[in-house]
């Protein structure tokens, strides 16, 4: 398997949103796409390493937040590389019905109530879609990985395990204040949003045991495998916070 390469795709200041590009000499995964029009700060990473959007062999959108999802339809006509996405989140994707958000604390009661998390994207249709706990290879990608479903942030929420020893978790964890923003980028916290915290604890410390060392995030990072393990004890100690968006279920569905 060719050698691999993860290049961060900055879309906001200071590590606040990230996507990812993982790079091998076979083709390139993007994973995640950023808010809406990120495709032109997505083009100029892949011109500073000599790549254009033709070397994306496939999309990888984690969940169906805005910050994630919102440029994948844009992309996916600049590129042709099919989107790959997990079912729970599909209703989502194609905005059949709107996105929901479980805060975590005093900083998400607020951003949810801005304009921000319900930006409206260009709704679309996975190509291939992940199924219940179904894993998916990336060796036709020209990457040696899996995808998982990783529930506890959203419903469809999905990551990345890497032979090398990376994991691209979306928002399975953050870090930094404001996530990611100008300090402390080392230290694991909560997403803004997140359905199910101990659901979260569980998949993050199955990616430990799997052997995971580095986590490559949306927001901040990357984190080591100890920091991830700390966060992921105290969050097997909460229960799921206040969902706050028209039509939200319990978190555990």
């Amino acid at each position: 398997m060719p050698a691999q390469q993860i290049i961060r795709i900055p879309i906001l200041p200071f590590n606040m949103v990230n996507a990812h590009l993982i790079r091998s000499e076979a083709g390139s995964i993007l994973v995640d796409t950023g808010i809406p029009g990120s495709e032109r700060k997505i083009e100029r990473v892949l011109s500073r390493h000599g790549l254009s959007f033709k070397d994306i062999k496939l999309i990888v959108v984690t969940h169906a937040h805005t910050d994630h999802a919102g440029s994948a339809a844009t992309v996916r006509e600049l590129s042709g590389a099919p989107i790959l996405a997990h079912q729970d989140d599909v209703d989502f994707y194609t905005r059949k019905i709107p996105m929901t958000y479980c805060t975590t604390g005093w900083a998400g009661r607020i951003f949810v109530k801005t304009p921000v998390p319900h930006e409206p994207y260009q709704g679309f249709q996975p190509d291939i879609l992940l199924k219940n706990a179904d894993a998916t290879s990336l060796e036709e990608f020209g990457v040696d990985g899996v995808i998982r479903h990783t529930a506890g942030h959203t419903p469809g929420s999905i990551a990345i395990e890497l032979a090398t020893k990376d994991a691209m978790v979306g928002d399975l964890i953050a870090s930094g204040i404001l996530i990611g923003g100008i300090a402390f980028n080392s230290r694991a916290m909560r997403p803004p949003f997140e359905d199910d915290p101990q659901t979260v604890a569980r998949e993050l410390q199955r990616l430990v045991r799997a052997g995971a060392e580095r986590f490559h995030m949306g927001h901040g990072g990357p984190l080591g495998a100890a920091e991830v393990l700390r966060h992921a004890r105290l969050l097997s100690t909460m229960t799921p916070g206040p969902c706050m968006s028209p039509g939200c279920e319990h978190p555990s569905h």
